[in-house]
Order: structure tokens, then C-alpha cells, then sequence
């Protein structure tokens, strides 16, 4: 998902550093790229104003499996130099793309370079998506066309054209064509706005009918010019007609009237959604990890064990949380994330349980932040016996309990993703599939990391991208909601590669089932 988001910064407050006069601010956009802070971009100087609204906007690139650090410095504009340290310092604030983007707009306290608050200054910024996604659908029909062919009668098709920059007609569309007749109804057909008429409704199009040869020499039978906006005055009762003129005979022929009628019998424009779209709209991403503390796994207290925690304080399944936690948790607003073990048998009757908190709170399994997910987990692995089989059904249905409750939703409002970091064969196969089969018509998706060396054939087979995933039933997924990673495949490679690899199909399995649903941003 890339795609250009705009932000707009304004100031309130800031510091006075002038003597004489109010400060003369301008914004400097800092990203972290590889460990350093990078300068893209800087707005105009606003003279002797603390309460700035910059006109000039940031456009940056936005990577949703990526966490892009930015940095919003304030500077008075003291000499016109181009180097920062020759100008007064105001303050500065960083946070991520992504928690612009997932709050839509954010007011922050400025600080300087010792933490503290540069006075009562404050930032805000405002995140736009950039792209136009408007798509517009047209349904043609013809009238009384001229007839063309010797034997019989015309075969039409028409060709939609914008002017192009170079002043020629340049070709957006060409419908079907429909054999032996003057009374043609084309199919409906959907292309974006922009490619029509970039995006301007009373930018004029020319639409040329044609009569369609085997040969490729087409005989031209006439044409019109409109713009969009006009032909969107069609409503489904009221089409609009339009002269099909052909100017060569128009010139010969005295009572030429026209070359038929090209009727436009509706006309719509409509927005087709993006996962922006739906996240600058208020759409939460509510995330739950479920652990494997299945026998297999090994003594969490023995250095072979995928449970143990090495000297650094980590083992691959607190790298796959952090990986995915960390870009998961600027989509969500309060940060409380459940974390559920299943595999173990738990104090103090040593039952196995195949869903609990690992917190030990069954009425309150949340933890807040990464963080406390990683602190949970640490805590919890002296106090329970691994024991199996690996089950992943119920933890699947305990996430799609809730995400059902979410489908009462009007508007796109929550979609629940759920990581499972597993060491292995799965025991419950048809029970899981048929689990996976009944989440699939539901507002979630299913992120599976297989950590160690084991056989992962069951999990490729769970992430549908070859072919579609059926339950035992028969019943096939609606849509392919699972993603499968090996994490051996990343042991070596930076952090960033497992959640680019992990997040990649997201945004649009969430873009995905909202248009399924209907449900707009």
C-alpha cells in the first residue's frame, strides 16, 4: 500500500525569540532513515507570527508495513541561510506516520533538545490522502445509428477520448462491440476519474462511434464532445441524448440532421476506497497474539529451547511480536492489546487450556502496549507446565467472537487482526480450517509466524494465495484472510524485512472486506 499523504503543520504559541519584533517561524520534516535524520522538505517563513498555519504541505511516501519516524523542528528565521544552526531553535516534536495518519490530526506539545516543553508551544498536524479515488460508471446505448454494411446492418462500438497534453486526442475506453444492429446497449463499464478526464468533470471528452470491420478498417459513423459533469445530468429515468454527428456529411448534405443518437442512460461517480481511506476515517485495527506453549517448544529454561530467553533479553517469539506489535499499535487508539497462550496446562490444577490469558486475568486478558504484551509473556513462563496439543481453533473463534459483534457496524469502524506465533504441525487441522473458513466472512485477518525448524507445510497450506482454503465441510473462504511467514527465513535480515514480509497483504484484506460489506470509511 504506497501512496503520497499530505500534511499540513500549523503552530500555536511558540516561543518569542526576537527582541523587537514576534518570531518568524518556518517547519523543517526530519525522516529516520537507517538510524539517521534525514531533511525532506520545509515550509515558508511565516514573519512575526506564534500562531503559524504553514501554507506549503509535506507530501510524504506512506508505507503502512513500515514505521516511518518523522520530526517536525521549528526554527525563527533570523539570516537567509540555508544552514539550521544559523537560525533560533523554537522546538520540535517526532512521532510516526502512522500515528498521524491513524488520528488524522494530532496537537503536541513542542519540546527543545533537553525533553523539556518549549514554553507553551504546540504543534499540529493534519494528515490528507492525496490520490483522487473517484471512479465514474457509465451505461451507453445507440439510436437509429447509420448503417454501414452493405448486407445487413452496423456493428457499433464506441471509443472514449481526453485531450492529452500534446493537444492530440489521447484513448481512455473502448466498449465492446455489439453485432447487427442500429439500436446498440453496450455494458456498463467503471474506469477511474482521472483516466477519463483527469479528475476535471468539465473537461470536454470526445466520443467517437465506429462500425466494426474483421479487417481493422473500422467505418467511422460519428461523434460528440461532452463533458463529464454534463453527462452525469443522466439519472436512470431521465437518460441524456446526444447528437451522433459525423462532420463530412454535415458539410455535403444540406438536411443532414445527425448520424443517429448516442444516449447516455446513467452516469455515476463514486469513491473507490483505500486502506487510507479507511484508516484516516476512523478505522480502528484491533490486534490479539496468541502464543504456542506446547511441549515442542522445548524447557523455556534450556538455551535450545524456542522459549528461551537469551542474554539480549529475546527469542524469536518476542521478535515476531515486536515486529508486528510495533506498526499494529499506531492503528490502535488505546493501546490495550489481549495476549492469549494456548498448549499449556495452567496452575493450580494443571488442566491444558488452549486459550488463556497470559496475564492470568481471564475477565481482563489486555495488556497495554507492546510492551506489556512482552512483559506478560516473560512473566508468565515460570508459571505454566507446556504440555499440547498444538490447537488453534479456539483462539481463532475467541478473536471471531468479537469481530463478529463488529459486522453490526455502519460504517468502517473495526477490523481485528490476530498474530499467531506457533512452533508447529497444527492437531486440529479440520476444526482450524473450518474456523479459518467462517472468519473469512468476518472483519479479521489471520497472521501466523512459524518460529524454529519445523515442517510449516499445514500453515502454507492455511494462507489460500495458491488456491482457495475449503473446511471440511466444503465450504469455501470467502476471501483469503491468512498470511503465513517462516521466521527462519528472516533469522538474519533486519527487523523491518519479517513485518514488511508479515503486514504486506493487509491493507488490502481490510479494503477487501469493507467493499464486500459496503461499509464506507
Amino acid at each position: 500500500c504506497v501512496c503520497k499523504v499530505e500534511l499540513s503543520v500549523c503552530g500555536q504559541n511558540l516561543l518569542d525569540r526576537d527582541v523587537t519584533s514576534k518570531s518568524d517561524p518556518f517547519c523543517v520534516l526530519f525522516m529516520e532513515i537507517n538510524g539517521k535524520w534525514v531533511e525532506l522538505d520545509r515550509t515558508e517563513t511565516a514573519v512575526n507570527n506564534l500562531n503559524p498555519a504553514f501554507s506549503k504541505k509535506f507530501i510524504v511516501d506512506y508505507h503502512f508495513e513500515e514505521v516511518q519516524k518523522l520530526k517536525f523542528a521549528l526554527f525563527d528565521q533570523d539570516k537567509s541561510s540555508m544552514q539550521l544552526y544559523e537560525h533560533d531553535f523554537l522546538g520540535e516534536f517526532s512521532c510516526t506516520l502512522g500515528m498521524i495518519v491513524s488520528s488524522k490530526k494530532i496537537t503536541r506539545t513542542l519540546l527543545l533538545g533537553n525533553g523539556k516543553p518549549a514554553g507553551k508551544g504546540m504543534i499540529t498536524i493534519a494528515a490528507q490522502e492525496l490520490s483522487d479515488n473517484r471512479v465514474i460508471t457509465l451505461s451507453m446505448a445507440g439510436r437509429k445509428l447509420d448503417k454501414k454494411d452493405l448486407f445487413g446492418k452496423s456493428d457499433p462500438f464506441l471509443e472514449f477520448y481526453k485531450p492529452g497534453d500534446d493537444g492530440k486526442w489521447m484513448l481512455v475506453h473502448r466498449t465492446e462491440v455489439i453485432k447487427y444492429t442500429l439500436d446498440p446497449i453496450w455494458k456498463p463499464f467503471t474506469v477511474p476519474l482521472v483516466s477519463l478526464c483527469d479528475g476535471d468533470v468539465e473537461k470536454l471528452i470526445k466520443v467517437m462511434c465506429y462500425d466494426y470491420d474483421s479487417d481493422g478498417g473500422h467505418d467511422f459513423i460519428g461523434e460528440f464532445q461532452a463533458s463529464v459533469a454534463r453527462m452525469c445530468e443522466a439519472q436512470d429515468a431521465f437518460p441524456l441524448e446526444l447528437e451522433c454527428i459525423n462532420p463530412k456529411k454535415q458539410k455535403k448534405k444540406k438536411n443532414y440532421k445527425n448520424s443517429g443518437i448516442i444516449i447516455v442512460k446513467s452516469c455515476k461517480i463514486t469513491r473507490d476506497f483505500s486502506f487510507l481511506d479507511y484508516i484516516l476515517g476512523g478505522c480502528q485495527l484491533m490486534f490479539t497474539v496468541g502464543i504456542d506453549f506446547t511441549a515442542s517448544n522445548g524447557n523455556p529454561r534450556d538455551p535450545s529451547s524456542l522459549h528461551y530467553i537469551n542474554p539480549m533479553g529475546t527469542n524469536e517469539y518476542l521478535s515476531a511480536i515486536w515486529a508486528v506489535g510495533q506498526i499494529i499499535q499506531d492503528y490502535d487508539s488505546d493501546k490495550m492489546f489481549p495476549a492469549l497462550g494456548f498448549g499449556a496446562q495452567l496452575p493450580p490444577d494443571w488442566k491444558v487450556s488452549h486459550e488463556f490469558a497470559i496475564n492470568f486475568n481471564p475477565t481482563n486478558p489486555f495488556c497495554s502496549g507492546v510492551e506489556g504484551i512482552v512483559q506478560a509473556y516473560s512473566a508468565c513462563l515460570p508459571h505454566i507446565r507446556f504440555y499440547g496439543p498444538t490447537n488453534f481453533s479456539p483462539i481463532i473463534n475467541h478473536v471471531a467472537r468479537f469481530a463478529a459483534q463488529a459486522t453490526q457496524q455502519e460504517f468502517a469502524t473495526q477490523y481485528f487482526i490476530l498474530l499467531i506465533i506457533t512452533d508447529g504441525v497444527i492437531s486440529d487441522m479440520d476444526e482450524t480450517r473450518h474456523a479459518v473458513v467462517q472468519a473469512s466472512k468476518l472483519p479479521m485477518s489471520i497472521i501466523i509466524v512459524g518460529v524454529g525448524n519445523a515442517d510449516f507445510a499445514a500453515m502454507e497450506f492455511l494462507d489460500g494465495d495458491n488456491r482457495v482454503l475449503r473446511s471440511y465441510t466444503g465450504e469455501e473462504a470467502a476471501r483469503d484472510i491468512v498470511q503465513f511467514v517462516p521466521f527462519r527465513d528472516f533469522r538474519n535480515a533486519p527487523k523491518e524485512t519479517l513485518a514488511k514480509a508479515v503486514l504486506a497483504e493487509l491493507p488490502q484484506q481490510v479494503v477487501q472486506y469493507f467493499k464486500r460489506q459496503n461499509l464506507p470509511p
